[in-house]
């Protein structure tokens, strides 16, 4: 059975190798995952041809500095939301020359969660630079590290499945 880091890294390495046969860089906004999206995409050599950069940002604050997310819709709907995950999503591509981007929000626990937003909720966004965007909410099962591990997977398989939608170029 293959190693939960052997999948990360497949994952990442797949999404690095779609990406060239695009052209494209990939930006990422993440949240509860603290850089672990960010660490996995740079565990593969050669990431620097695809992956432009990483936003952490944890607190609202720097939700709203440095990607633009409006405070109306974090009070609207709160940190963890497809809503800001988008606007997460959208303030990465606009603050970087990367065609696509992808973002994370959520509650990896142990503790923070409410009846409407258990622990283990985490959203999701997708964007490319032409404006198809895909939204997601999960609730993982698990502890803090099961969660957040869980949630830099579907990341990566997110961000393959965009790719897959997303015009071929030829080059």
């Amino acid at each position: 059975m293959q190693d939960e880091q052997d999948v990360i890294f497949d994952l990442a390495e797949n999404t690095g190798r779609k990406l060239k046969q695009q052209g494209w860089l990939l930006t990422s906004a993440e949240s509860c995952t603290g850089g672990w999206l960010g660490q996995a995409i740079t565990a593969v050599a050669g990431s620097s041809e695809w992956y432009e950069r990483g936003f952490i940002t944890y607190s609202n604050r720097a939700k709203i500095e440095m990607l633009h997310v409006s405070s109306s819709a974090l009070q609207q709907f709160g940190a963890v939301s497809v809503e800001v995950a988008y606007e997460m999503a959208a303030g990465a591509l606009k603050n970087s020359p990367a065609d696509i981007s992808v973002a994370i929000t959520g509650i990896a626990g142990p503790g923070g969660g409410s009846k409407l937003k258990p622990v283990g909720t985490v959203c999701f966004a997708w964007a490319l630079k032409n404006g198809l965007a895909i939204r997601k909410k999960l609730v993982f099962s698990g502890d803090r590290e099961a969660v957040r591990r869980q949630a830099v997977v579907t990341a990566l398989q997110g961000i393959l499945e965009l790719l897959e939608e997303a015009p071929v170029v030829v080059v």
